[in-house]
């Protein structure tokens, strides 16, 4: 089944409102094995959005309109849609029903009426966060069109719930997917490790780049989930295999995610001494739900003295290193271990950027301890020769602390050649 999505709204084609609803739509629908093959933004024009809806339902088996289904004068999407399908609108008194108990009214305006009058003989999707239903109906040259709303709160439920479902009676095969999530090996040299692997078509394999890490996307398509799932094995291990404790997770989707794992698995508390990210990796952490059971404290010392009188680093440390040094960012892992108690302690200084840089020690270079009160280890990020922004910076030394934490976690080397 070959599908398109259009989503209606001027407030997404001028950027007012992020257009998430076609990403929530094809997810759903790669996992029915069901193939996108275009997607498109329509503004709130009659005669646009007709030549977009005629031209979808006139090459694809499944289109699905997201917007446009509200109370609104602009909300055309249900009106020129159903016309161009050759339906006439009813109403549907379950819907209207619906929408008067959502206004504890007894009677609604006549806008607010018009969200229940649907194509007729369609099949409604409730909608249990709003007012506005769903609906999916036939055209005539044989094209099936969902109808949802726009609101990702409203959208996503009712996809999930009913959409999905009525889908799946009508879908052969099904989609599984598995994300290989790497760090410490960019995009391009996985892909030339793995080339080989990514002409198959039945599993297939295909590269995706994050923000300073990367991912392998292992896809199969099956008559059931289970021998979808069994087909990706062979391949995820593979890639295990030749890229080695490189690999950190399979569908475990951030590093911080995995290391709150293991952490509660491991019995095991961290705590947090950070310059140069100010604070991100414990944000990162604690972004994380459960984290307040591994996580301890964290400790933003950007400046030298705070360094000194919350971390114990020795001003002859910062004076003869400097606190940019291998030497600084040891003595705040240490220092953070006996000041919270915890059983890890790191420590994060370096030169973010833009400026501050120097000859010695120039912008992105961090360096990154990790303790256990009886052993440190000390990575460095070097810049790599080309301008990146401050935020780039933060993001992988705090990526690359929390690595550290789970090679540490897992019996692996942590000083990895990153």
């Amino acid at each position: 089944m070959n599908a398109e999505i259009i989503s209606v709204g001027t407030e997404l084609l001028l950027g007012q409102v992020v257009n998430l609803d076609t990403a929530i739509v094809a997810q759903e629908l790669s996992g029915l094995g069901i193939n996108l093959l275009y997607s498109a933004v329509v503004g709130d024009n009659v005669d646009r959005l007709k030549h977009a809806v005629d031209t979808a339902i006139s090459r694809s088996d499944l289109l699905i309109m997201t917007g446009g289904l509200g109370p609104t004068t602009d909300d055309l999407t249900k009106e020129t849609t159903a016309a161009c399908a050759g339906k006439k609108l009813v109403l549907h008194q379950p819907s209207l029903d619906r929408i008067l108990n959502y206004f504890n009214e007894k009677k609604v305006s006549s806008n607010q009426e018009k969200q229940a009058w649907l194509p007729e003989g369609c099949t409604v999707f409730q909608n249990d966060n709003g007012t506005a239903p769903g609906c999916a109906f036939q055209a005539e040259s044989g094209c099936t069109i969902i109808m949802l709303p726009g609101p990702p709160s409203e959208l996503t439920p009712m996809l999930k719930n009913y959409v999905v479902p009525f889908l799946k009676k009508e879908q052969e095969y099904v989609i599984v997917s598995h994300n290989v999530h790497i760090y410490g090996r960019g995009e391009a040299p996985v892909a030339q490790m793995l080339d080989d692997l990514m002409d198959g078509e039945n599993p297939t394999l295909a590269p995706y780049a994050k923000e300073g890490e990367c991912y392998m996307r292992v896809t199969a398509k099956a008559h059931t989930p289970e021998e979808a799932d069994a087909m990706c094995q062979p391949l995820i291990e593979e890639i295990k295999r030749r890229v080695g404790d490189f690999v950190y997770s399979v569908d475990v989707e951030t590093l911080e995610e995995l290391v709150v794992f293991l952490l509660k698995e491991r019995g095991k508390k961290l705590a947090c001494a950070e310059s140069c990210t100010g604070g991100l990796l414990s944000k990162r952490i604690t972004d994380v739900p459960g984290s307040s059971s591994v996580f301890d404290m964290g400790c933003v010392t950007y400046a030298n003295q705070a360094k000194e009188d919350l971390l114990s680093v020795s001003r002859e440390t910062l004076e003869r290193f400097g606190a940019v040094s291998p030497e600084t960012a040891r003595e705040m892992a240490e220092g953070m271990v006996r000041r919270s108690g915890s059983d890890l302690g790191v420590g994060i200084t370096g030169i973010a950027g833009p400026d501050g840089g120097t000859a010695q020690k120039p912008v992105g270079l961090i360096y990154i301890a990790l303790s256990d009160g009886e052993h440190t280890w000390v990575t460095k990020r070097s810049p790599l020769g080309r301008t990146k922004s401050r935020e780039w910076h933060r993001h992988c030394a705090a990526s690359q602390a929390l690595d550290m934490v789970r090679r540490y976690l897992t019996g692996l080397p942590v000083e990895a050649e990153y």
